[in-house]
């Protein structure tokens, strides 16, 4: 695969992977009652929706659709809804749900980061900054899980 190629590929990725990560945070707010994990887990979904629109600069013309998502990702969503009538919303098991979400992310980012071959430096920072707010964002999850009881 040509380089250019390469890059729009991995740029697509990324793109899929913050549709996962903002529908992942929609579903986890409609399953806590709690107020502060619904205002966090709100300006996460929001972080990736931008991280979206930075991201489409570069990818090129054969762009995911604004909704398109991993089959994984769908599948992930259907067990934090059956996960979360388990446990009745609980606090730990929707932190560690979205905890799962994060290291997905956190290991697209990583992956494309190794093999960046041909990615613009303009879009490498941008994704380097991502990768920045999205391993904060999974260590404000992984702390407020990890302080759950």
């Amino acid at each position: 695969m040509e380089a250019k190629q390469q890059a729009s590929s991995a740029l697509q990725d990324l793109i899929v992977i913050n549709n996962d990560r903002c529908e992942g945070y929609r579903t986890a707010g409609k399953e806590t009652e709690d107020p502060e994990l619904k205002t966090l887990f709100n300006e996460f979904s929001v972080q990736s929706e931008k991280f979206v629109a930075e991201l489409r600069r570069f990818a090129g013309s054969d762009q995911p659709k604004k909704e398109e998502t991993k089959n994984t990702g769908k599948l992930y969503r259907v067990w934090m809804d059956l996960k979360a009538a388990i446990t009745a919303k609980d606090r730990k098991a929707i932190l560690s749900s979205c905890e799962f979400g994060e290291n997905v992310a956190k290991k697209h980012y990583e992956e494309v980061l190794l093999h960046a071959e041909g990615v613009p430096p303009e879009a490498l920072e941008i994704i380097r900054r991502q990768q920045t707010n999205i391993n904060r964002a999974h260590n404000i999850v992984k702390s407020l899980r990890d302080a759950a009881k």
